[in-house]
């Protein structure tokens, strides 16, 4: 076995690793953010309509994904022992799963302001969502697409042109969006749907970049990713199954619990939901470089393990736990130092409901302030145990933390203890914190639970 590498040099991969992968992770934040600033200049009406329409196509996306992830681990396994017939099963199995998933969620997306309506949202709004979500649904394969090829080059540590692509994609849809919402360029303008245009033609334009660059650079002829796409692998299919369920209830365990938050809000009115969505957004955006943080450890886990190197992976894990609890840190300080500046980038001062929302949205981002870190330390955690193929249990932890604690508390401290949207988000705060103790705790006692 080789030596094992120094401090210094973990802390360098993860970086480098990571920094593309963040990269990424804030332009496709700001694909999304894009439409929530511009139908925020449109009106709070419309902010609202597309704040319910992007989180519902979002948790449906982000449960697919979970079956993208699960080809990181598989295939920073098979990177890490030279086994390039394993990585191209992984993908392309990865690519069947969620193809047949887009298949099937088409039918609640395309019933979007049915369902919207029956738990209770505004009628209004409701139809609004519906028709963005009638375009932007056909975006879902090719957005998952995306995440399955993001898994791939990750895994190989080839990351920057998720990178290129993904800023590319981002630069397309602020000018599709800025033609379609408002009707510059000698574009129709169509408001609410224009948003759904910009967001379908990013996603088939990234999922094209990425496609075609796996196929024509000579690097990756060796995993032939593309011959005899059609012919199934069974037992890779069903490997990626296996882990990628409980990779999906895991994440939507959390996005779902925000999902609700957001309906919550909306039992408060319009303008809170409004707030709530700029909050999000916000949190989101610092919330995208731990994510990316987590992928990288995810990879340098996987690799490490699938070379059985026990030191490189306890110290590839440590690196990436401070460097994330680094960020998290600046990132809440912000949150505290400058609210109203961040809050400010999302609304009209033009618009007399705007001040209301501002005052609103200033106290939930102090609560997001105080649960960055534990967001930081549970997503990495969650990265780490992912990449010694660890995911089941991990899922209970997340259904328990996110829906048992934080649900409950949300109600309990938004409603029962008549906090309105502070208590809501001291709730998601709590969530977090449980799922941060526990998923950490369950790393540091791998071997005690047999993970290595």
């Amino acid at each position: 076995m080789a030596a094992a590498q120094s401090w210094a040099a973990h802390f360098r991969a993860t970086v480098m690793l990571g920094l593309p992968l963040i990269g990424a992770q804030l332009a496709q934040m700001a694909i999304n953010t894009t439409d929530v600033v511009m139908l925020g200049w449109l009106g709070v009406t419309q902010l609202a309509a597309g704040v319910l329409a992007t989180q519902m196509f979002f948790i449906f996306y982000i449960f697919g994904a979970g079956f993208t992830n699960a080809v990181m681990p598989i295939a920073a396994h098979a990177q890490g022992r030279g086994d390039a017939a394993g990585v191209r099963r992984s993908v392309r199995m990865g690519l069947w799963v969620v193809a047949l998933y887009s298949a099937v969620v088409m039918v609640p997306l395309w019933n979007a302001e049915a369902i919207l309506v029956g738990l209770g949202q505004d009628a209004e709004l409701s139809r609004l969502a519906g028709e963005y979500m009638h375009v932007a649904q056909w975006g879902m394969f090719p957005a998952l697409v995306i995440m399955g090829l993001r898994s791939f080059f990750t895994a190989i540590g080839r990351a920057q042109i998720i990178l290129w692509a993904t800023l590319s994609g981002a630069l397309l849809n602020a000018i599709l969006n800025y033609a379609f919402i408002f009707g510059h360029f000698g574009a129709p303008a169509l408001g609410v749907v224009g948003a759904a245009v910009g967001s379908l033609a990013t996603n088939l334009l990234i999922a094209a970049v990425l496609i075609v660059y796996s196929r024509a650079k000579p690097a990756f002829r060796v995993y032939d990713l593309y011959v005899r796409l059609w012919r199934p692998d069974w037992d890779a299919f069903f490997d990626v199954l296996r882990l990628g369920l409980p990779i999906s209830m895991t994440i939507i365990a959390e996005i779902g619990l925000f999902m609700m938050a957001s309906l919550m809000m909306g039992w408060l009115g319009t303008i809170p939901l409004a707030a709530h969505g700029i909050a999000v957004q916000l949190a989101g955006i610092a919330f995208m470089i731990p994510l990316g943080l987590s992928h990288a450890a995810t990879v340098r886990i996987g690799q490490a393990h699938g070379r059985n190197d026990l030191d490189d992976l306890d110290r590839a894990a440590k690196a990436a736990l401070v460097i994330a609890a680094a960020v998290s840190v600046t990132g809440a300080a912000l949150f505290w130092l400058i609210p109203d500046l961040l809050i400010g980038l999302f609304l009209d001062d033009a618009d007399p409901q705007s001040a209301g929302v501002a005052r609103v949205a200033v106290p939930l981002l102090a609560v997001a302030a105080a649960f960055q870190v534990a967001d930081s330390l549970q997503v990495v955690a969650s990265g780490l145990l992912r990449g010694l193929k660890d995911t089941r249990v991990p899922m209970i932890m997340a259904l328990f933390s996110y829906w048992i604690v934080g649900l409950s508390g949300a109600y309990v401290f938004g409603f029962l203890f008549r906090f309105g949207g502070v208590g809501i988000w001291t709730g998601l705060a709590l969530g977090l914190a449980s799922a941060a103790l526990l998923m950490n705790w369950r790393f540091h006692r791998r071997d005690a639970y047999g993970l290595l």
